[in-house]
């Protein structure tokens, strides 16, 4: 009899999952893949593309090739919904689907009205794609004339698109032939913390030196509005900005608030060695939506596809009613952050450096990942 595996999400974890798949197919299992887009982009490139050192193709990985090679069908469309007592997924479109094994990398997700006045006038980074979209208005728009960018956000993607958007727009005025006229600024809002404070003392050293350098304010207050032409902070002072990034914290889906599935805290799939949900054996979550209570890790690409090979495993095995396996993750990684132009900072545990060779050490990490799941010539 035919089961049916959902992946619902086409994250960095299922991509890994899809391949494996496609050297050794599933049997007697209808495999489904359900996501958004129908391309992932690699969220380690983001701050070069943003920069100006890639091109959006040269970054992204198609999923349908992925789902074609594993037998899936794929599925371009967004959850609102999942039933867990049901096994079934809601989508926006109003369609259901039904699972006997259900899988999500479906990401994290931004609040829009945790800052008064962001929804209508803030740039948002997730999702990636639709702010990518609106990046050229942006920079059509520092071409004309000087913007002031304020980035709210003091984990590595804030700080690594501060610095990135710092690099772009200055290129964006040079290339506008306006020679000695006022250029674009851009100003980091921390909320209250150091800047990457998850990071060794030591990074965080590095990282306030590349702000500095670059001529990026840092302001270590909580942004509490936004209203156009202002970014209001906690203390009253009001910054100029034309262009707010949010690039604070991710959060969890809020249909998950519905789903039956145990949660942590702040609403997040809660998990276990196995990748399996608390509450629900045929349930697996992996990256930012899940949250692993025998080892919480911080919400990263470079933990989320560690996770891909032991998931493939275990859902391979839960279909054939086998054993699992437990995912122990590894206690250190390597952290790399982008500094606008092609300079790097790297750490693993307490080690650290920078510098144009960190740039191309981390350019060849992240090509060779998009080039391992590039489709077949022809």
């Amino acid at each position: 009899m035919s089961k049916r595996l959902l992946l619902l999400g086409g994250g960095h974890v299922h991509v890994h999952v899809l391949q494996a798949f496609a050297r050794e197919h599933l049997r007697n299992t209808e495999l489904v893949l359900v996501s958004p887009q129908a391309e992932q982009l690699y969220s380690g490139m983001v701050p070069g593309l943003v920069a100006g050192h890639y091109h959006a193709g040269q970054c992204g990985i198609p999923l349908a090739p992925l789902a074609a090679a594993a037998g899936a069908l794929f599925i371009q469309g967004s959850a609102v919904g999942l039933d867990s007592v049901n096994r079934r997924v809601l989508l926006a479109d109003g369609r259901h689907i039904d699972y006997g094994v259900l899988s999500l990398d479906t990401g994290a997700v931004m609040e829009r009205n945790r800052v008064p006045g962001a929804r209508e006038h803030a740039l948002f980074v997730r999702p990636l794609a639709h702010f990518l979209s609106l990046l050229p208005q942006v920079l059509a728009l520092a071409a004309a004339r000087p913007l002031n960018v304020v980035v709210l956000g003091a984990g590595a993607a804030g700080v690594e698109l501060a610095m990135a958007l710092q690099w772009r727009l200055a290129a964006a005025a040079a290339t506008s032939g306006a020679s000695g006229a006022p250029t674009s600024s851009v100003v980091l809002l921390t909320g209250g913390t150091e800047p990457v404070a998850t990071h060794p003392l030591a990074v965080q050293r590095r990282v306030l030196r590349a702000l500095a350098a670059r001529g990026i304010a840092v302001h270590r207050e909580a942004c509490i509005a936004l209203d156009g032409s202002a970014a209001v902070l906690s203390s009253g002072l009001r910054l100029a900005c034309d262009v707010p990034l949010i690039a604070t914290g991710a959060e969890a889906p809020g249909w998950l608030h519905g789903s039956g599935l145990a949660l942590d805290a702040q609403g997040f799939v809660l998990t276990g060695a196995t990748l399996q949900s608390h509450s629900h054996a045929e349930v697996f979550a992996v990256g930012d939506v899940a949250t692993r209570a025998d080892a919480p890790q911080p919400r990263s690409g470079v933990h989320a596809v560690r996770a891909g090979p032991p998931l493939a495993l275990n859902l391979r095995r839960w279909l054939a009613a086998g054993v699992l396996q437990a995912h122990r993750p590894q206690a250190r990684a390597l952290n790399l952050i982008a500094c606008g132009e092609k300079h790097a900072i790297a750490s693993w545990g307490p080690w650290s450096a920078e510098g144009a060779w960190v740039w191309r050490w981390k350019d060849r990490i992240d090509r060779a990942f998009i080039a391992r799941y590039a489709p077949p010539a022809g």
